[in-house]
């Protein structure tokens, strides 16, 4: 990870778009929303396994559930806006 923030929210926004096209390619070739969020959580995990102790992904896996269980995520429905960092 590099410490310059300029740099961190290009790469952010960068990635975000490639995601967001890979998701509206997999809709368009109606691959299911399951489908398509299992293998991106897969893939995340796989990013993060390679470059976070174990302890760090567990913190950031109990961050995302409290994130469900308030309802936070609730709001976040409608179109994806990955890459709109």
């Amino acid at each position: 990870m590099t410490d310059m923030p300029e740099l961190q929210d290009r790469d952010l926004s960068h990635a975000g778009s490639v995601v967001d096209k890979a998701i509206e390619y997999m809709m368009g070739q109606k691959v299911s929303s399951m489908a398509i969020a299992s293998a991106l959580l897969g893939g995340a995990m796989g990013v993060l396994s390679r470059s976070l102790p174990e302890d760090v992904i567990v913190q950031i896996l109990q961050n995302a559930i409290a994130s469900v269980e308030s309802g936070e995520m609730r709001g976040m429905s409608g179109p994806d806006t990955a890459g709109q960092a």
